[in-house]
C-alpha cells in the first residue's frame, strides 16, 4: 500500500505589483471571505491576490542589553507573509467573529496589505471604486464601521456591497435558474438561502454555526487523541491538509462504521500517512578507537584541572601577600586604630584575630595545592581502564519433557510477573490516594496526624518513645514506599525468562518510519460528519440536512418543489468527496415520494464569488448601485444601495427607543 506524506506547503509571499496610471478609476473587487481574501482589478481575468485573512502581531520584545533605546516594535505579518502559521499560531488574529467583521483594527491592516500589494501609490486616497462582500444579513453596525473605514481612511470615491453566495449564483452561469436553494459552506458558518423568482427570501434563510474551521479542529482533536505520542506533529495545518486530500463524506455513516469493523476492509482502505522524523546517527567507532578517545578526554580533563589548580594557587598567593602586607602595617603602626580598622574593613576582615586566622588558612591551602601539583606532575602518562560491564545473567532456553510442561512453567512465571506488577500498581495508586484529600488513605493519614497534634504546646516529645515509631510506620505504610531494587531485579529476571522461551512480535525490530506513521481509517469520514451531526463537538444546533428540510418546510408545497429541484452547493467545502450524494440521499428520505430533487455544485466554488462580482460590475449601472462619497455624507455611513446580490437595506431606528418587550 502506498504511504502518503504531508506536503506542508508554505505560502509564497505576494509581490507588490506595479501601478499603471491607466488603472485610474477601475474598480477594485474584494471577496472578503472569512478564510481567504481574493482581490483583483476589474480588467483582469484572475484575482491578483489570494491570501489568508489573518495577521500575526507578536508581542513586544523585552529590553535588550544592546538596545539602550528600549524595546523594538515587532514586525507585523499579514496574509501570505506568514510563512509558518504553526510557529505563530497563538499570535494570529482575524477581523471576523464567525463570518461578521467586528475587529476593524485587523481589517485596516489587511486593507493596507491589499492596496499596497496592488501597487496603489497615490497619496492620502485610493482613487478606485470598491466592491466588497459582506455576511448574509450583516448588522448595520458592522457595515457602518466598514464604510467609515473605506471612505474616511482610504478616501475611495464609491462603494458597493454584496453577498458572496448570491454573486456566485446569479453571475457565474449564463442563464441561472430563477429558483434555487443555495447552501453556502463557509469557513465558520453554513448558510441556507432560498431564492424564488430571482428574489432572495431573507426571512426564511438560516445559518448554522458550523463550518470548515470546526471540521478541521474536530479532526485535529481526534487524531491527537488517537496518537498522543505524535500530538505535537499533528498540527491544525496538517489536519486541514488531510481534510482536503483524503477525507470524504459517507453516504450512510452507520453503514460505513460497520464496514470498518471488518479486518480485510480495514487493511484495503486504510490510509497511511508518514510523519517527518530523523534517525539518530549511531557511532561507528571500533573498541580501540573508543578507548583512545577516552584516553584523550581523560588527558584533556587532567590538563584542565591542572590549569585550574595553578590559577587557584596564584590567586591564593596574591591574597596571602596582601594579608601579610596588612599584618606588617599593623605591626609597624599599631597605634593608629582608625587606619587599621579602615584597612581591615576594605578587605572584609572583622578584626586582627580574624586576619591571623585567614593567613593560616591560606598557608595550609597553598601547601595542599602545591602537593597536588607535584603529584600530578609525577604521573608520566594517564591510562584509562575501561570499566568492565557487569555481566548480565542470560537465560538460555530450558529443556522440558513436553510442550505442556513448558506451558505450565511459563504460566507460573507470567503469574509471578503479574503479581509484582499488581503490587507496583497498587503502591502507585496508594501514593496517589495519600496525596488526595477525600480518599480513605488520605483521611486516615490526617486522622493520625491530628491525634499527634492534640498534645499541649511546648510538650512535643513525639519520637522519644518506642511506640512512636509504630505510629510513624502506620502513617507511612504503603503510601510512601517505593519499588525495591530486589523487586525490580526479579521483574527483569522474569522478563528475560519469558523473552527466551516465548519471543513476541513486539521484540522484532521495526523500521524507524513505521513508528511515525498515522493510520487514518474511519477518521476520514468522522471529521466531515460533523456537518450533519454538530452534537459530536457539543453543539446543540441541528445538522445540515435537518436545517435544509426545515427551510423547505417554511414554504408551500409548490415552492418546495421549485427549491428542491435546484439545490446548489457553494463554498470551500463543496468539493468534499461524497457531499453532494449525501445531501441528495438525505433529502430523498424526507421529501415526498417520487418528487423531483436535484443537488448540484457550482463551478469553482472557491473563486465563483469573485468571478460573479466581476461579471456584475460589467453588467450593472455604477451610478445606480454604487454609493458615492456625497451620498455617504448625506445618507449616513450605514447606507448602501440594494441590488439582486445584496442584503436588504433596513435603516436603524433613530430618534426614539424601541421597546424590546413589544
Amino acid at each position: 500500500m502506498d504511504i502518503l506524506e504531508f506536503k506542508d506547503l508554505k505560502p509564497v509571499p505576494d509581490i507588490i505589483y506595479d501601478y499603471n496610471e491607466s488603472y485610474n478609476g477601475i474598480p477594485v473587487i474584494i471577496d472578503n471571505g472569512s478564510y481567504h481574501c481574493r482581490v483583483g482589478w476589474l480588467n483582469q481575468n484572475e484575482p491578483s491576490l489570494i491570501f489568508r485573512n489573518l495577521i500575526a502581531k507578536p508581542r513586544k520584545e523585552r529590553i535588550k542589553k544592546d538596545c539602550p533605546e528600549g524595546s523594538q516594535t515587532p514586525q507585523l505579518q499579514v496574509g501570505n507573509d506568514i510563512v509558518n502559521i504553526e510557529a505563530v499560531r497563538f499570535q494570529l488574529k482575524t477581523q471576523f467573529d464567525r463570518n461578521v467583521v467586528t475587529h476593524f483594527e485587523a481589517q485596516e491592516h489587511l486593507f493596507d496589505y491589499t492596496f499596497t500589494h496592488l501597487g496603489i501609490n497615490t497619496e492620502k486616497c485610493v482613487p478606485h471604486p470598491v466592491v466588497i462582500t459582506e455576511a448574509l444579513l450583516n448588522p448595520n453596525s458592522s457595515r457602518q464601521l466598514m464604510s467609515e473605514l473605506l471612505f474616511e481612511c482610504y478616501g475611495i470615491p464609491s462603494l458597493a456591497y454584496g453577498i458572496d453566495t448570491l454573486f456566485a449564483y446569479h453571475f457565474t452561469h449564463n442563464k441561472p435558474d430563477e429558483n434555487a436553494l443555495i447552501v453556502s459552506l463557509g469557513y465558520h458558518t453554513i448558510e441556507i438561502i432560498p431564492v424564488l423568482n430571482n428574489c432572495t427570501i431573507f426571512v426564511n434563510a438560516r445559518r448554522i454555526n458550523t463550518g470548515g474551521y470546526h471540521v478541521i479542529s474536530f479532526l485535529h482533536r481526534i487524531l491527537q487523541l488517537k496518537y498522543p505520542a505524535h500530538a505535537n506533529a499533528i498540527t491544525l495545518s496538517r489536519a486541514e491538509e488531510l481534510l482536503h486530500s483524503i477525507c470524504a463524506v459517507a453516504i450512510d455513516y452507520k453503514e460505513e462504521l460497520l464496514r470498518w469493523t471488518d479486518t480485510e476492509y480495514y487493511e484495503n482502505n486504510i490510509k497511511r500517512i508518514q510523519l517527518p522524523y530523523s534517525v539518530a546517527s549511531t557511532s561507528a567507532l571500533t573498541v580501540e578507537q573508543q578507548k583512545e578517545r577516552k584516553r584523550e578526554l581523560a588527558k584533556r580533563l587532567a590538563e584542565i584541572n591542572a590549569r585550574k589548580r595553578e590559577e587557584r594557587l596564584a590567586e591564593d598567593e596574591e591574597k596571602l601577600n596582601q594579608l601579610l602586607t596588612i599584618q606588617e602595617m599593623i605591626d609597624v603602626d599599631d597605634d593608629d586604630v582608625d587606619v587599621i580598622d579602615k584597612v581591615l574593613t576594605d578587605h572584609q576582615i572583622k578584626n586582627v584575630e580574624d586576619l591571623h586566622k585567614n593567613i593560616n588558612l591560606l598557608h595550609s591551602r597553598i601547601e595542599r595545592t602545591k602537593e597536588k601539583i607535584v603529584a600530578a606532575n609525577n604521573v608520566e602518562e594517564i591510562t584509562v581502564d575501561e570499566p568492565t560491564p557487569a555481566k548480565q545473567t542470560k537465560f538460555n532456553k530450558m529443556v522440558f519433557e513436553n510442550e505442556k510442561a513448558m506451558h505450565v512453567f511459563l504460566q507460573n512465571v507470567k503469574k509471578m510477573r503479574q503479581d509484582i506488577l499488581n503490587k507496583k500498581s497498587a503502591r502507585k495508586q496508594r501514593r496517589q490516594d495519600m496525596a488526595k484529600r477525600r480518599t480513605a488513605a488520605g483521611q486516615e493519614r490526617m486522622r493520625i496526624i491530628s491525634q499527634l497534634a492534640r498534645k499541649e504546646k511546648g510538650h512535643d516529645d513525639f519520637g522519644l518513645r518506642d511506640e512512636d515509631w509504630d505510629i510513624y510506620k502506620t502513617i507511612s505504610r504503603e503510601g510512601g514506599d517505593s519499588d525495591s531494587e530486589a523487586e525490580n531485579d526479579k521483574l527483569m529476571e522474569l522478563d528475560d525468562i519469558i523473552r527466551a522461551h516465548e519471543p513476541s512480535e513486539a521484540d522484532e525490530s521495526l523500521t524507524p518510519g513505521e513508528s511515525y506513521q498515522l493510520h487514518i481509517g474511519i477518521e476520514r469520514y468522522r471529521g466531515p460528519e460533523l456537518l450533519f451531526k454538530p452534537y459530536m463537538m457539543g453543539s446543540s444546533e441541528a445538522g445540515l440536512t435537518e436545517v435544509i428540510g426545515y427551510v423547505l418546510s417554511l414554504f408551500n408545497a409548490k415552492d418546495q418543489l421549485k427549491l428542491a429541484a435546484n439545490v446548489v452547493l457553494t463554498g470551500g467545502l463543496a468539493n468534499l468527496s461524497g457531499l453532494r450524494e449525501r445531501i441528495q440521499s438525505d433529502l430523498i428520505s424526507i421529501r415526498p415520494f417520487k418528487s423531483y430533487l436535484h443537488v448540484g455544485i457550482i463551478s469553482n466554488p472557491s473563486l465563483s464569488a469573485w468571478y460573479g462580482m466581476k461579471k456584475w460590475i460589467k453588467s450593472a449601472d455604477l451610478k445606480k448601485h454604487f454609493v458615492t462619497r456625497q451620498e455617504y455624507d448625506e445618507c449616513g455611513s450605514e447606507y448602501f444601495k440594494v441590488h439582486i446580490a445584496s442584503n436588504l437595506y433596513v435603516p436603524s431606528p433613530r430618534g426614539h427607543i424601541i421597546d424590546i418587550c413589544d
